[in-house]
């Protein structure tokens, strides 16, 4: 019977197929037919029909199709079975087989009775046994070898065929598990193949990338499924082989190698889809490679192509050709510079182009996209070559102009300075005259390889980088040169003439004294004043060769014509220190701006922050400083309005001088510097700062360029001093002389402020203290009258060391102490001790026994200070500073006090005098007032006034005493801040009116460093200002002012008839007091304020007070020791 049945593998029955019921053990019959033999199992009829029919649909589909279609030839063993039995089994394989049977072969029991059952039931049922194809009763195993060869016959047959159930059915489900696998296998490639050939391409690297790792991978594992299964197919082979290897006689048989064709096609099946997939998987991993190949090319195209375009806006910057030598080679070295650090954008350009070039000579698939940009490439090298070939003909052009420019200037100096050094008077003689004449045309031959030949030319050979500004150069030194020329063949004609002269001996005449007056150009130097014109000896001094001349034409122009060249001689050297001054000014600001763009800009960089250290972190204002302020000043403001000055170098103090305030800036950089320093020691091994040393192409480190801004304030000042020393006539030489003095002044500001800023211990604000004048060390004696005696004792012996800074409104004390280290870490500290407020301090100028020693005293000489300076000249130094600064005090105090008085004038109560003008004498002291007024510049004219009363008119007395005459005497010094005439130290007359008396210290002691001794001879000479009154007087009359002991009191103003008008201070009372009077009670009183003293017993002091000081004084101080 025939039944569609679905194939079967073996795995799926293989528990049935194990039963062994039925088998299919590879033997053939006569015409090839497969057997199937049915051994003998005595449970045959137990088997479910299920398990029947699939074991029967699975042996039979075993078989070629070719042998299944002769006819399946059933051999079914019941030997030891009975004859129920086989006759139950016939019937059910009959009814049951799936295929086309040939023969149907029965081996019947063998026992008597079951074989004569079996032969009387065969006949009597042979219509039960009617099938399609004979079923013959065998009654022994040679019977059945008749039918079927015993070859074909397993061993139970009694044949020879070698079978192995177990081994059958492991071949049996190996090869069906290897097709399967291999039909896995060839679907999963299949499926591969498929997503690879519907992937997009990515258009990025990293996609690109991915893309081609991911398929890699599966390609690989599919790789890996088919190496397993070859090799399970090969382990099958070998294990079908394995007779054959073990017995090379024997045979396989036709299942056998039904079997091993099977594996081999397989096999061979595999190996086909395998190369067809290595085929497609090398096509798809090349494109994957292009494609991967060609989005890094266009990365790289886009990278080049930006730096590219920015060297290009680079270079297209690199307009400038230089305005000198120097400039010109330092912007051949920058383009240099620039050109090495491009080289490598444009070598990696081209590279790419030929990387491109190549993936189109490999057959890439995007030619077109690849081919312009490889074109493009090339272009944009090109191009930037040849702009770079470009600019380095231009600045080698200005390199090779400025070069002739400036052997052009070199020569024309030399030639001024070979006029200027031929001595005039040597050249009087014919020798004299030839050797000149012959240095003259021996120089001369040297301009033609210096001098500019054809300015024409020189327009024409440098048209392409003439500027406006170059241009007018070259008209400069080609004018410059031209003059220089002209005055050579001036020089020549004169020394021609002297050259030709006859030779006959003229007799030299001294000319009188009245033709020296009328000489039109007197030299300068040899001769001032008209006391010295009619000294024959006088004319005489200035040498034989103006003596010999006066009387001669020739001579005069000689002097002229030398006096010009002279003066031409010293304008050269002007340009020479102008030109050095905006050279290294322009350098200046170009090595500020390297450092502020390669270091400082850098610190803020994000792809430098990894090489900077912990420590640089956030500290660029403290390395830099303000740096970039200086930087700006330069660039935008000073060498702009340096270059204004380049044709009139002799005015230059004037820029110094209205950019004064901006050079404040140095203070501050200076100020900074320590910490600059500190850092760079702690941090100079840092990578970063190597990175931007290599990147700026720098032979120094950065620690040299923070100390140009140090080194360049102090460069002014000789450039300031060699441009005075050529201008000394010249219109700006004042400007020059104040400009340097100011210079001068803030390098001493910065380097005071230095050790201004070293100061510790001082609680207050230093700034307070108003500005610093000066700071030096000294040694420091105390004598303090309210101390303790062996404290005062030891100080007379023991000095102290004392490093005092003396500022506007306190003289400060400190001890110096050394700090160990290197550079600025070495410099001191100052320890603060005391300080001394200006408005209570006097000084005594000279103390017996040593010109170095000087006094500072506090409070009326209750505290003491022996100073004892380096040198006397630091100590008039400081004296001289002192009293200015006490004078300065004192003049503000007056001023104030004259103003109030000015004003209450108008309003002053009349004296009850009949014979006193009141009016009168306010009216005088308005005009004293006023005539103080008219020279505000003269500090003589205005402290005399104020602190000596103006003498009356011709004719009058003093108001004081007419005696004083003969009481007054020679001054030897003024220890007070207002002596007359400007503080002389030397002994003079004091010239006084004769009613206005001289204070000697002997008659006023009161001011006197030795004010504590009695003393006093005569009246107090009376001046406006406060005062203690010292002895009650309350007698006063009725129109007089009652004043008693210890009250304050003002003297306003000086009135008629011996009255002063007083304002009490305590009762707030007002009135006029009689001169007399006014001097018994103030007679034993000290001013509110004593400025200075003398312990000279032969100086004199003057009276002085202030209203303003006077409310000030401090109380005594600690004392210095420290």
């Amino acid at each position: 019977m025939h039944q569609d049945i679905t194939p079967l593998c073996a795995a799926d029955i293989q528990d049935q197929l194990k039963k062994r019921f039925a088998y299919l053990s590879g033997g053939r019959g006569q015409d090839g037919s497969p057997v199937i033999t049915f051994p003998d199992y005595p449970a045959f009829s137990d088997v479910p029909d299920k398990e029947f029919q699939n074991v029967m649909t699975y042996l039979t589909s075993i078989p070629s199709l070719q042998d299944a279609g002769i006819g399946f030839i059933l051999v079914i063993d019941r030997r030891q079975d009975k004859w129920t039995s086989v006759k139950a089994s016939v019937l059910r394989i009959a009814a049951s087989f799936p295929a086309n049977l040939q023969l149907v072969l029965v081996l019947r029991p063998t026992g008597f009775l079951q074989r004569t059952l079996s032969d009387l039931a065969f006949k009597f049922n042979r219509d039960d046994f009617k099938m399609k194809v004979p079923v013959i009763m065998l009654s022994s195993v040679p019977e059945l070898h008749g039918y079927i060869d015993k070859s074909q016959l397993t061993e139970d047959l009694g044949g020879t065929l070698d079978y192995c159930h177990t081994r059958w059915l492991c071949h049996r489900t190996a090869i069906e598990g290897f097709a399967l696998m291999v039909k896995q296998t060839a679907q999963m490639l299949q499926s591969f193949g498929t997503e690879l050939a519907e992937t997009e391409l990515p258009n990025d690297v990293q996609s690109t990338s991915s893309v081609l790792c991911a398929h890699t991978e599966k390609k690989v594992k599919a790789k890996e499924d088919m190496r397993l299964a070859l090799d399970e197919g090969q382990s099958i082979l070998e294990s079908i082989r394995e007779p054959l290897a073990k017995s090379p006689e024997q045979s396989l048989n036709q299942d056998q190698l039904d079997n091993q064709t099977t594996v081999q096609r397989l096999l061979a099946q595999l190996n086909e889809t395998e190369a067809a997939f290595d085929e497609f998987w090398a096509k798809h991993q090349q494109k994957l490679e292009q494609c991967l190949q060609l989005r890094h090319f266009e990365q790289d195209f886009r990278e080049v192509k930006a730096s590219l375009d920015a060297l290009a806006q680079k270079i297209a910057t690199f307009t400038d050709v230089g305005n000198s030598l120097a400039h010109a080679e330092h912007l051949l070295k920058d383009l240099t510079s620039f050109e090495e650090k491009s080289s490598a954008a444009v070598e990696r350009a081209r590279a790419l182009s030929l990387e491109g070039e190549q993936l189109i000579d490999n057959k890439h698939y995007a030619v077109d996209s690849i081919r312009p940009k490889c074109h493009e490439l090339q272009h944009l090298c090109d191009q930037f070559t040849a702009e770079v070939g470009q600019r380095r003909g231009l600045l080698n052009k200005s390199l090779e102009l400025h070069s002739l420019l400036e052997a052009s200037m070199k020569w024309c100096d030399e030639g001024i300075y070979l006029l200027a050094s031929q001595p005039v008077d040597k050249c009087q003689s014919q020798d004299g005259a030839e050797a000149a004449l012959q240095e003259i045309e021996k120089f001369l031959e040297t301009g033609a390889e210096n001098k500019i030949q054809e300015l024409n030319k020189i327009y024409q050979d440098y048209e392409p980088i003439l500027t406006q500004d170059l241009l007018e150069h070259v008209q400069k030194v080609f004018q410059k040169q031209e003059s220089m020329e002209e005055m050579f063949h001036r020089r020549q004609a004169s020394l021609k003439k002297l050259a030709a002269k006859q030779t006959r001996p003229v007799q030299p005449v001294a000319p009188r004294p009245e033709a020296l007056t009328k000489s039109p150009c007197p030299s300068p130097g040899v001769w001032r004043g008209s006391e010295n014109s009619s000294s024959e000896g006088s004319a005489l001094r200035r040498g034989p060769y103006r003596r010999a001349k006066s009387e001669m034409s020739e001579g005069r122009q000689g002097r002229s014509s030398s006096t010009g060249e002279e003066e031409e001689s010293l304008a050269i050297l002007r340009r020479h220190v102008m030109n050095e001054l905006l050279d290294t000014e322009r350098v200046y600001v170009e090595e500020l701006l390297c450092v502020l763009e390669g270091y400082a800009a850098e610190m803020d960089n994000p792809l430098m922050t990894h090489l900077l250290t912990a420590g640089l972190q956030n500290k660029k204002d403290v390395l830099f400083g303000n740096m970039e302020e200086i930087y700006h000043f330069h660039n935008r403001i000073f060498l702009r309005e340096l270059e204004n000055y380049i044709d009139c170098p002799e005015l230059v103090g004037r820029c110094f001088l209205e950019r004064m305030e901006e050079f404040q800036i140095y203070e501050k950089y200076c100020q900074n510097k320590p910490r600059s320093e500190s850092l760079w020691r702690q941090c100079s091994d840092c990578p970063f700062f190597q990175e931007c040393q290599k990147k700026l192409d720098h032979k120094l480190s950065l620690d040299s360029y923070l100390l140009k801004p140090v080194q360049r304030i102090t460069k002014y000042q000789l450039l300031l001093k060699e441009m005075l020393k050529y201008s000394k006539n010249c219109e700006g030489a004042e400007d020059l002389q104040e400009a340097l003095s100011s210079i001068l002044g803030i390098l001493k500001a910065v380097n005071d402020s230095m050790h201004l800023i070293a100061i510790t211990g001082y609680d207050g604000n230093l700034s307070d203290l108003g500005k610093l004048l000066m700071q030096g060390s000294f040694s420091v004696w105390t004598d303090h009258k309210k101390g303790h005696t062996k404290v005062k004792d030891l100080a007379r012996f023991k000095p102290m060391q004392r490093h005092l800074f003396l500022h506007e409104k306190a003289v400060l004390f400190c001890k110096k102490r050394e700090e160990n280290g290197e550079g600025y870490e070495k410099a001191p500290s100052y320890s603060y001790k005391q300080s001394l407020n200006m408005t209570a301090v006097g000084i005594t100028e000279n103390v017996k026994g040593d010109a170095k020693k000087f006094e500072i005293w506090y409070n009326a000489r209750e505290e003491v200070y022996i100073i004892q300076a380096p040198t006397p000249e630091i100590k008039a130094a400081w004296v001289n500073e002192i009293r200015k600064v006490l004078t300065s005090q004192l003049q503000a105090c007056r001023e104030a006090s004259q103003h109030r008085a000015l004003e209450q004038s108008q309003s002053l109560p009349l004296p009850a005098s009949s014979n006193t003008s009141p009016s009168k004498g306010n009216t005088r002291n308005i005009k004293k007032l006023e005539e103080r007024k008219t020279d505000p510049l003269s500090l003589e004219g205005y402290v005399s006034s104020t602190t000596l009363p103006k003498p009356p008119e011709k004719g009058k007395a003093s108001p004081t005493s007419p005696d004083k005459k003969a009481k007054r005497h020679e001054v030897k010094s003024d220890p007070t801040p207002f002596g007359l005439r400007g503080w002389s130290k030397t002994s003079h007359p004091l010239e006084a009116p004769e009613d206005n008396d001289g204070w000697s210290s002997a008659e006023e002691p009161i001011n006197s460093s030795d004010a504590e001794e009695e003393g006093g001879v005569g009246p107090r000479k009376l001046a406006p200002g406060k005062y203690t009154i010292v002895v009650d007087d309350e007698k006063g009359g009725p129109n007089t002012l009652a004043v008693r002991s210890g009250d304050m009191v003002e003297v306003v103003q000086e009135g008629d008839e011996g009255l002063w008008y007083v304002r009490n201070l305590t009762s707030s009372k007002e009135g006029w007091v009689p001169a007399s009077s006014l001097s018994m009670l103030l007679s034993k009183s000290s001013s509110a304020q004593c400025l200075s003293s003398s312990e000279s017993s032969t100086g004199s002091a003057l009276l002085s007070n202030s209203s303003s000081c006077s409310e000030s004084c401090g109380g005594p101080l600690s004392d210095l020791q420290g």
